[in-house]
C-alpha cells in the first residue's frame, strides 16, 4: 500500500539583478577576487565591472546599501543551476511503503513480507506493517498486537530498526510504522 503525500510548493527562484537593472543609487561595491572596493555610485561601479569585461551583479539587496560584486553574469548563473541539479540528484523523497500481514499468515509469507521490508527500508523509505481483521478475528487484538511486535522483533535481528510509531489499534486494523535506524 503506497501512502502519497502532497508535494511542496517550490520556493522562489531567487532573482539576481544586474548592471543596469540594479535600482539602488548607491552599491557596496566588491571586486572579482571577493576585496570590497567600497561605496559607490551605481553608474561608477558598472564602468568598472564593463572595464574588466565583466559584469555587476547585486547579490544582497537587503543589506543597505546593497551589495553587488562584480563578475561574469554568465558564469555565476551557470554556477547556480549547476548547484541546483546536484541538490535535486541527491535528494530522495522518502515514501511509506505498506507490508501487510494477517493473523493466518504462514511461515514462507512471513519470509517474503520480511524480504520486502528490508528491500524498502535499505532504500530508505519508512515501512508501515499492517494487519487487518475481519469478523471474528476482531476479538483477536492481542494476537494481532504481538504477531506485529514478532515481525518487528524478527526484521530488528536482521537489520537496526527505529519503531516511528508504536503498533496502534486503528478501528479493525493495527498498524506499526518502522524505520532504519
Amino acid at each position: 500500500m503506497r501512502i502519497t503525500h502532497r508535494r511542496k510548493k517550490a520556493a522562489p527562484k531567487k532573482i539576481y539583478f544586474y548592471n543596469e537593472g540594479i535600482a539602488a543609487p548607491q552599491v557596496l561595491t566588491l571586486a572579482a577576487d571577493g576585496s570590497s572596493l567600497g561605496v559607490k555610485p551605481t553608474a561608477e561601479a558598472i564602468r568598472l565591472a564593463r572595464a574588466e569585461g565583466l559584469d555587476l551583479v547585486q547579490i544582497n539587496p537587503k543589506h543597505d546599501p546593497p551589495v553587488a560584486k562584480i563578475m561574469d553574469y554568465g558564469q555565476f548563473r551557470y554556477h547556480l543551476e549547476k548547484e541546483a541539479r546536484l541538490a535535486k540528484a541527491r535528494q530522495h523523497v522518502v515514501d511509506t511503503k505498506g507490508v501487510r500481514l494477517s493473523l493466518r499468515i504462514g511461515k514462507h509469507d512471513v519470509e517474503v513480507r520480511e524480504n520486502q521490508t528490508l528491500k524498502f527500508l535499505n532504500g530508505g523509505d519508512k515501512v508501515k506493517i499492517e494487519i487487518m481483521l475481519r469478523g471474528r478475528e476482531m476479538q483477536q487484538f492481542p494476537l494481532a498486537f504481538t504477531t506485529v511486535r514478532n515481525f518487528i522483533t524478527k526484521i530488528n535481528g536482521l537489520l537496526p530498526v527505529r519503531t516511528e510509531q508504536t503498533a496502534e489499534r486503528q478501528a479493525n486494523r493495527v498498524t506499526a510504522i518502522i524505520v532504519k535506524a
